[in-house]
Formats: C-alpha cells, sequence, structure tokens
C-alpha cells in the first residue's frame, strides 16, 4: 500500500471512529442519506398532485362548489315565478339586441313573448329574439316575400304570431294559426278574422293593428273594431266583436279591452276590473265608480294589468297587482305622461319633459331607464324597455339581454335554477355524508376496537341496515313525510337525514376491519400499559390511524349521495317543485316531446349533475391511490 494510500485510510477510519464516540457519547444526530424522511401529508401532496388527470377534476369540482354557493347571492330567484310568454325558449342571447338598419329610423317596437316586431320609417319589418318554434318547426324571422317586397304600413306581435298589414292593404300573417290567430278559415273554438278583410284594407283606414295571446284586433279609422282568434284564450273575445266606436284596443292574457271614443273603458259582458291606485295617491275597490267621470285618452296592459291615462293627466293601474305594479312613479312638478305602453310585467311612459320612465316587475333591469329629456316615445318588449326621440332614433335599450340556457316549460331562467339547483343538492348531499360518516366512525371503531358482544350487537344492526333496500326504503319514507303538514325546508332536512341514515353500513364495515388490524399494534399495548384510557386509544390513537380510509370513503359517497337525492327528485319523492334541484328540474324531461325538441332542459341540469359525480369520483380514486403505501408511485 503506498503512503498516500495509508495516509487517507487512517483519516477516514479517524473520522468514522469519531463519529462513533459522538454518537455514543454525546447523541450524534441521524443524517440523511438516500431518502429523505417525509410526513405523510408531504407524500400526499406530491402523490396527488402528479396525476394530472385528478388535478383538473379538483379544479372542476372547487370552481363548481364556489359557482353553486357564491352565485346565488348575486342571482336571486323567485321560486314561485312563472310566465307562459317565455316557456320553452332555446338559449338566446339577442333578445334585447335592435337591428342596426332600424336604430336610427324606428317608427314602431313590439314584443308580447319572446320575440320582438319593429318597423322602419320606410316601412321595412324587423324580428328579432327568440323566434323559432321548436314543436312547430317555423321560424318567425321568415318573413313571407310578399311582405318585404310590397312594405309595411302596421305590424304587431303575439304570443306565437306576427301580424302585418302592408302598403297595399294585404292583411299577411305568419308563424301559428292553429288557433285562428291571422286565418280566415274556421278553427274549433276560435273566431275567425271577419270577411270584409278577407279582401284587405286600405292602410289609411286603419287606427291600429294589436296582437295578443293568440287572438289578433284591428280597429278601423271609422273606429270599428274586429277581433278574432282563441276564444279559450281571451273569454270575453266574442262580446268584443264588432264593437262600434272603439279608439283603442288592448290584450291582458286572458282579457281585451277597448277605449272608446267617449273616454269609457269596456270589457263587454264581464266585468274584470275592480281596485285600481292612481298618480295622485287615491286607492279605490270601486273601478267603475272611480272611472265613471273620467276621460281616459290611452291605455296599456301587462299580462294581468291594466294602465289607463286621463286628459287630466292622471296615471291609474287597475288589474291583478304584482312585482310592484301598483308602484306608481313619482313625477316633478309640473310634469305628466303624454304616451304609455306595457310589456308583460311592466309598464312604460313618458313625459312632456321628455323623460321616460317605468315601473313593476324589474328583475331584468327594465325598468331602469334614464331620464335624459330628449325622449318623445317610448316602446316595451316583454321584458324590455324602448325610448326614442323625435327622429327616430333609438336611445335606450334596457331590459332581458336573453336566457344563456334557455327557459323550462313554466318559463323560469334554467341557468338560474341551474345554480339554485345545484347549491340545494350540494347541500343535501354533503350534510347525508356527514350523517352517515358520524354514524359509521362511531359504530365501527366501537365495534372493531371492543369487539366481543359489542361487535357482535353492533355488526348484526349493520347486517340489518344493509339488507333494506335503500332507494325503495327511501322513497316510502319521503312519502310518508310528505302527507303530513310539515314546512319545506324542514322536510328536506329530514331527506338529508334519511339518506345519512341509510347510507352508512358500508363505510362502517370498512372502518371495523382496520381498527381490528390497528389495535393489535405495540402502540396500543404501550398506551394500556402507561394506563391510558380503553376510549381515548380507540378514537385518539386508533382512529386516527385510518382516517385515510374514511377520507376516501367520504369523498366517493358524496357523489353517491348527490346521484341518490337527484334519483329520489326525479322520482318524485325528493325536494318538491317549486324549488329546484338538479334532480327534480329532470323531472319534466321524460317524454319524447322535450327530449327531442326542447334539449337544453334536460341536457344541462344532466351536465352538471354528471361533471359534479365524475369529478368527486377521479378525486376520491386519486386519493385513494396517494393514501395507499402499498400503491407504487408510477401507479
Amino acid at each position: 500500500m503506498s503512503q498516500t494510500k495509508k495516509e487517507n485510510f487512517i483519516i477516514r477510519a479517524g473520522k468514522k471512529l469519531g463519529s462513533w464516540v459522538n454518537r455514543a457519547v454525546l447523541g450524534g444526530k441521524w443524517k440523511q442519506t438516500d431518502e429523505e424522511i417525509e410526513s405523510p401529508s408531504k407524500l400526499l401532496r406530491e402523490k396527488f398532485f402528479r396525476k394530472k388527470g385528478a388535478v383538473v377534476a379538483l379544479i372542476l369540482l372547487v370552481c363548481l362548489f364556489l359557482f353553486v354557493l357564491i352565485a346565488p347571492v348575486f342571482l336571486p330567484m323567485d321560486e314561485n315565478y312563472t310566465d307562459p310568454l317565455q316557456q320553452n325558449i332555446a338559449p338566446v342571447y339577442s333578445l334585447r339586441k335592435v337591428p342596426k338598419k332600424l336604430k336610427n329610423s324606428v317608427r314602431e317596437i313590439n314584443g308580447f313573448s319572446g320575440f320582438t316586431v319593429g318597423l322602419s320609417e320606410s316601412g321595412e319589418p324587423f324580428v328579432w329574439g327568440s323566434s323559432k318554434d321548436k314543436l312547430k318547426k317555423t321560424d318567425l324571422k321568415d318573413i313571407p316575400k310578399e311582405v318585404l317586397l310590397d312594405g309595411v304600413a302596421y305590424i304587431s306581435a303575439g304570443k306565437d304570431h306576427i301580424l302585418a298589414l302592408t302598403k297595399s292593404g294585404k292583411l299577411i300573417g305568419w308563424g301559428d294559426n292553429s288557433c285562428g290567430q291571422y286565418g280566415f278559415e274556421p278553427v274549433l273554438n276560435a273566431l275567425t278574422a271577419p270577411e270584409e278583410l278577407k279582401s284587405g284594407i286600405a292602410p289609411e283606414k286603419v287606427e291600429s293593428l294589436v296582437c295578443g295571446y293568440q287572438v289578433s284586433a284591428l280597429v278601423t279609422s271609422e273606429h270599428k273594431a274586429f277581433v278574432w282568434g282563441n276564444i279559450n284564450a281571451v273569454r270575453n273575445l266574442p262580446s268584443m266583436q264588432n264593437l262600434e266606436k272603439v279608439q283603442e284596443i288592448a290584450f291582458t292574457n286572458s282579457t281585451a279591452v277597448a277605449l272608446l271614443q267617449d273616454g269609457k273603458i269596456t270589457t263587454g259582458s264581464e266585468r274584470v276590473f275592480t281596485s285600481l291606485v292612481t298618480s295622485k295617491g287615491v286607492t279605490s275597490d270601486d273601478f267603475d265608480g272611480y272611472t265613471r267621470n273620467k276621460r281616459v285618452v290611452a291605455i296599456a296592459t301587462t299580462n294581468k294589468c291594466l294602465a289607463l291615462l286621463t286628459d287630466e293627466h292622471e296615471l291609474m293601474v287597475t288589474g291583478v297587482f304584482e312585482n310592484g305594479e301598483e308602484q306608481l312613479p313619482v313625477l316633478e312638478d309640473g310634469e305628466y305622461f303624454t304616451q304609455i305602453d306595457g310589456g308583460t310585467r311592466h309598464f312604460v311612459g313618458v313625459t312632456n319633459l321628455g323623460n321616460a320612465y317605468a315601473w313593476g316587475h324589474n328583475a331584468y333591469k327594465q325598468c331602469d331607464l334614464q331620464k335624459d329629456g330628449k325622449t318623445v316615445r317610448v316602446f316595451a318588449g316583454s321584458l324590455q324597455s324602448y325610448t326614442i326621440d323625435g327622429d327616430g332614433k333609438l336611445l335606450q335599450s334596457v331590459g332581458l339581454k336573453g336566457y344563456p340556457l334557455g327557459t323550462d316549460g313554466r318559463g323560469r331562467d334554467e341557468f338560474t335554477r341551474i345554480v339554485h339547483g345545484g347549491k340545494m343538492t350540494m347541500t343535501i348531499g354533503a350534510v347525508a355524508v356527514l350523517v352517515s360518516s358520524v354514524i359509521a366512525v362511531i359504530i365501527g371503531c366501537v365495534s372493531g376496537y371492543f369487539g366481543g358482544v359489542v361487535d357482535t350487537i353492533l355488526m348484526r344492526i349493520t347486517e340489518i341496515f344493509s339488507s333494506i333496500p335503500f332507494l325503495p326504503f327511501a322513497m316510502l319514507l319521503s312519502q310518508i313525510i310528505k302527507n303530513y303538514n310539515i314546512p319545506e325546508n324542514t322536510r328536506i332536512f329530514i331527506i338529508m337525514l334519511i339518506l345519512g341514515a341509510l347510507s352508512w353500513t358500508g363505510l362502517a364495515r370498512m372502518i371495523r376491519g382496520q381498527i381490528l388490524v390497528e389495535r393489535e399494534k405495540e402502540f396500543v399495548l404501550s398506551a394500556r400499559a402507561i394506563g391510558v384510557k380503553e376510549r381515548t386509544i380507540a378514537f385518539r390513537h386508533v382512529l386516527p390511524n385510518v382516517a385515510s380510509v374514511i377520507l376516501v370513503s367520504m369523498t366517493l359517497d358524496f357523489a353517491g349521495c348527490l346521484l341518490t337525492e337527484s334519483s329520489l327528485s326525479y322520482l318524485g319523492f325528493g325536494v318538491q317543485q317549486p324549488k329546484p334541484t338538479w334532480g327534480n328540474m329532470l323531472t319534466g324531461c321524460n317524454n319524447s316531446t322535450i327530449i327531442q325538441n326542447y334539449w337544453w332542459q334536460w341536457l344541462f341540469p344532466a351536465l352538471f349533475l354528471s361533471l359534479a359525480t365524475i369529478c368527486i369520483n377521479i378525486v376520491g380514486d386519486a386519493l385513494r391511490d396517494a393514501l395507499d403505501p402499498k400503491s407504487s408511485s408510477e401507479k
């Protein structure tokens, strides 16, 4: 051995000996060599975030949770809201989008349901909004060529049809005509358009053209009124036929209202309106008595209300008030209305000072008009308001832009209901999982640790619960609860408890098996030797060692509870309408008509439910792999 090698050997041997002495006498520190000692939480994070699919699923799940928890704060919902004029509208965002060619030359804007019609000063018609009828395979934007070539003198939009009087005097309609809305052929339970209009009528002999809920009306310059359409929809239509001395006609959803030349209001043989409120602060239950000595110069209608403007500049509103329709606007001194118009649930008017006002239902900001002093005319779409200056230029358009996910069969916004339904579905699933996990932890831990008679009794109880057919039994209990006069929120809480109380057996068995293994280990014997109480050993020393199993099981059970709640609600045994959940939103979609024609009503709730359950299952599987010490890092 060379001198250099001998010196190196002596140095290494000296260091080794010094290290042994240091550790033996002073207690040296252990040094990590090839593998670092890592905490279980760090290993969990490393293994979990190594799986790209699990990370994506976790991000989507967190975003979905935040979305359904935070969005309802900014997106309020009226559970009892329905609107037959907005039913079955496909996803659309152009309900307020006035065509560019019309914006600088507006003569008329009119809307009754999901679409709006406009007429330029040159007589060119325009249609925008939700114009397609999926069931009847029609599109109201397909304006007849004869109308486009001839030009339009008058145009009006109804619930599902459009009626136009061309410049040559032809009365042409398109859209739905199943109730005789614009046709001359006899239809069952409908009044047919009069024969004298069949050959046409000169535009200069027409005072106004109006459409409503499957009905139409025309008032001549000689103040004669013609009405036709569905008599089941508008009950007083027959008594309004061939009415004389008419100045104007308007339609609510179920009533035709006529303003006569003498300033009086008539609804034919029916007495429809009783109470009213006025801009002078008067509230009266005698509509006929209060208006007897008044001369009305203009009228406008919503679904259920009628607004009247007198020659003394007094504004009156009567009908079935809702959503603030009776809260009339406060005008400045010397200011009064000169024109009014009505949408679905709101009114709009313009004053002598050129200011526009709107009142009533304002969920879509259709009443948020700015006072600009330039407005000369105002028009109301179904849920929109439009203001026009003296040159026919569009000044403001406010209100509903559209429904990003469409509407259901009751005219309710699918997007809003999915948001609130997701909050309800996930809340029920989370509470059910917590309840089942608490029961499973207690029974599984006690049974596995103490064994003996306790184990036998608890496992027999577990077997009894596991033998109960879960879904039928949950349906039975839900049906029993439904027969009692219990508040809806209390009933929902009971459903959460039912779901939790029937789904704990699998986790309890799993925890028991893990506890049986853990209780035989040395740390348990050591704890007993130093006098630690048995319940402390069971719940504070043994149970934390099986926390990974509980966490994974809770994650996967959460997805199961979401599906179970949705199944119960879908079958009609869970949360009931009008309170939404993802499950009961699918309840009305189990027929071929909706599946084929109104796809958005079942697709979007199903997508959100599927996305939530798939993401939860992916995260649960990734957690199980990450917490399993026997799984390889490459798995």
